[in-house]
């Protein structure tokens, strides 16, 4: 079994191969990487370019994981993604019917684009992300660990998205904003893209390693203050309570649901071990606060009116309540 100390040397190693390809992007790859330490489906949010496909293929050199890339498009078909029963006939001329797995049946999957799919496509990733195994044809099939998607997403006002159903997106334990590069990052990029090397990352860990890692997570202890800080932190999302603010009334339509108390607790824990300690403190909940919440928080068209984002409510209610 792994200990904080060895957690924490593993987890330096991989920010350190990763970070020999993306430039800059370090509070993305932090998120990522406790993504994949809890075992917690991740969502990447930014314009085209900005290195989101690279730092997930990235990520899969650098664990040595089974990589499969599915590319999200409007023809896309559930039986695309999980796989289906195909007709086969063996040496002796008998035919039957043999499931054929789809690209689902990975550790590392890589769901590109996943906005430009319709609804009724996305739906097929709902068994394997919370469940961790696929229905074909009344049959069950258990999806191999350790297992977690990387989505990458464009921003909905941009053409031919449609937007994610509330359920799946409940299932990400994150959404990641992946921010333009500063000009300084830029130059970097362009030294390390233009020229005729390209960077490589090395291996630096196994899917063994990464399971004991999680494993390590659940395990460090979290005071009852902390875990009711939680519990108010996602409480206070919910417009329809009379001890909710005048922001959530006014803006929230839908508040967090429970899987985002999880998503707190497990990614608070994860950046304690990150820290170098093994017990959590406020600030490690206000560190994933944003990631956890931002994507199951719906909020209303006055929101949208008034330029109010996720963020700004979850920043208010941060700065508001009490530890």
């Amino acid at each position: 079994m792994i200990n904080p100390q060895e957690f924490r040397t593993i987890a330096t190693r991989i920010k350190t191969e990763l970070q020999k390809v993306i430039v800059g992007q370090d509070d993305v790859i932090q998120h990522v990487l406790i993504g994949v330490i809890t075992g917690g489906h991740v969502l990447l949010e930014g314009v085209p370019g900005l290195g989101k496909t690279m730092l997930v293929r990235t990520l899969s050199d650098v664990l040595s994981l089974d990589f499969s890339r599915i590319q999200f498009t409007p023809d896309l078909m559930p039986a695309d993604i999980i796989g289906t029963d195909i007709l086969d006939e063996d040496d002796q001329g008998r035919r039957g019917f043999r499931f054929q797995q789809g690209p689902i049946f990975a550790n590392l999957v890589l769901a590109d684009e996943i906005n430009r799919a319709t609804p009724k496509t996305q739906s097929a990733m709902l068994e394997a992300m919370q469940e961790k195994r696929v229905t074909v044809a009344n049959k069950t099939y258990s999806l191999e660990q350790p297992f977690f998607v990387l989505a990458t997403q464009n921003p909905l006002e941009m053409e031919g998205t449609y937007p994610l159903p509330e359920a799946q997106l409940d299932r990400f334990l994150f959404k990641v904003n992946v921010n333009f590069p500063d000009a300084a990052s830029l130059v970097e990029i362009l030294a390390r893209t233009t020229g005729t090397e390209q960077p490589q990352a090395s291996t630096a860990t196994d899917g063994k390693s990464i399971i004991e890692m999680g494993q390590l997570v659940r395990d460090v202890p979290v005071a009852s203050h902390v875990s009711r800080y939680i519990a108010d932190l996602v409480v206070a999302t919910h417009p329809e309570l009379e001890s909710a603010s005048e922001q959530v009334k006014q803006y929230v339509r839908v508040g967090a649901s429970p899987r985002a108390a999880q998503a707190l607790m497990l990614g608070a824990k994860a950046t304690a071990l990150l820290a170098g300690r093994y017990n959590v403190a406020f600030e490690d909940v206000q560190a994933v606060a944003p990631a956890a919440l931002r994507h199951r928080l719906l909020l209303n068209f006055e929101a949208q009116a008034n330029g109010i984002s996720a963020d700004d409510v979850i920043a208010t209610l941060l700065s508001s309540l009490e530890q």
